[in-house]
């Protein structure tokens, strides 16, 4: 997969011992970027390799959609040619990332202050679950229990009575970019001064303080100035609106906006209406106003709606099934979804990144890769010898 853009992170190299989707994915970013990630995985491999619909054995979707731009080597961290390969990778190494529990890794030999003593210019990056200084320090978490934790399903109770699930990894994969954020951080902190960092991100602190940014509300004061929770999202009329022939998600926001929503409904009259007359008013009266804008919508069909709201200059979109996102026009033009042909997969699809560098998309270098399918190639690089190589793979005994 040629590619001749000059990418932000083109040399950094990064060592990458997670797995599953928020460590992955924090190191997809940043092979997206241009490092060289090297995905360290025990003998079985990540787990997620076996999560969802695949082609063949280890190299399911979810695997397929968290790991371009990626290399695999397999090192077995309880054998010693397996630590002592590990340990000569971390002096190439511009960053070293892992999501193991903080005693774990450190039992194994490569807790923060071992792999900063063996490489002190290394960025080193503990993603783990709750930060390690904390009472849950050291606990398992997944995106399910980060979820409930932070309050997130708890704004479910509050809107519709009973605590939800949103359907979406999106603790794993919100902590995943925050991650990549200080991981970059701290390169950006080394170059400057020529010391490597301990970065710390945890799932916990990381879903708590995204959800509060704007559900803190009166509570942002000391002592408290009102509740918690942004009434306009907790609202039980805050949902996709019901049209002739679906569903539409519009959202009128300024005083201007409403004015024309107004008009297009051929209920101008309501634009005088004091319990909506500014944006402070209508926050006291977020439900009412939710209500009564959801009668209007059944009146005419989507299409109608789209091009009516989008002629007010009034923020609106059609409500897409993820089918159909294979099929939207704006992404269609863009090539959004990019289909290429992986050595042992065959075709498939993946979207892009949001991210555009001098007009370009970020590329696709290296294919997903298979467990263990850049070992040798790796460890020739740090010079080791082939027996050498073969004790680490396993094909000779030591």
């Amino acid at each position: 997969m040629p590619n001749d853009m000059n990418l932000p992170l083109d040399g950094v190299r990064v060592l990458d011992l997670t797995t599953i989707v928020f460590g992955p994915y924090a190191t997809q970013l940043l092979g997206d970027f241009g490092a060289d990630v090297i995905k360290i995985e025990a003998p079985g491999g990540d787990p997620v390799r076996h999560v969802g619909v695949s082609r063949n054995p280890g190299m399911g979707a979810l695997f397929l959609s968290a790991n371009r731009n990626k290399r695999s080597v397999v090192l077995d961290l309880k054998r010693s040619a397996g630590k002592e390969a590990l340990q000569r990778l971390i002096l190439s190494a511009d960053m070293f990332v892992h999501n193991i529990r903080p005693e774990k890794i450190s039992s194994l030999g490569f807790g923060p202050d071992d792999v900063l003593k063996l490489n002190p210019q290394i960025i080193y990056g503990g993603l783990h679950g709750y930060r390690e200084d904390g009472l849950y320090g050291g606990r398992p978490a997944y995106d399910d229990v980060i979820q409930g934790a932070s309050g997130v399903a708890d704004l479910f109770r509050q809107r519709d009575g009973e605590p939800q699930l949103v359907p979406s990894v999106i603790a794993d994969k919100s902590a995943g970019l925050m991650a990549s954020n200080g991981l970059v951080a701290g390169y950006v902190k080394r170059l400057r001064t020529g010391r490597g960092v301990y970065m710390e991100c945890s799932m916990f602190e990381g879903l708590v303080s995204y959800n509060l940014i704007e559900h803190q509300s009166g509570s942002v004061f000391s002592p408290p100035e009102g509740k918690t929770g942004y009434a306009r999202l907790l609202s039980p009329n805050r949902r996709p609106y019901k049209t002739k022939d679906g569903y539409i998600c519009a959202l009128p926001y300024t005083d201007k906006h409403w004015s024309s929503f107004w008009e297009i409904s051929g209920i101008p009259d309501m634009a005088a209406d004091v319990r909506f007359s500014d944006m402070s008013l209508r926050s006291k009266n977020i439900d009412e106003l939710y209500k009564i804008s959801s009668k209007v919508f059944p009146t005419r069909s989507t299409s109608e709606w789209l091009e009516l709201l989008a002629e007010a200059d009034i923020p609106v979109g059609q409500v897409n099934t993820l089918q159909e996102l294979k099929h939207d026009p704006h992404l269609a033009q863009l090539g959004f979804f990019r289909a290429y042909e992986h050595p042992t997969e065959g075709a498939i699809e993946i979207p892009d990144t949001p991210y555009q560098y001098d007009r370009s998309s970020l590329p696709i270098r290296r294919h997903q890769p298979r467990l263990g399918e850049h070992g040798r190639e790796v460890l020739e690089e740090i010079g080791m010898k082939e027996w050498e190589i073969q004790v680490v793979l396993g094909e000779r005994e030591s």
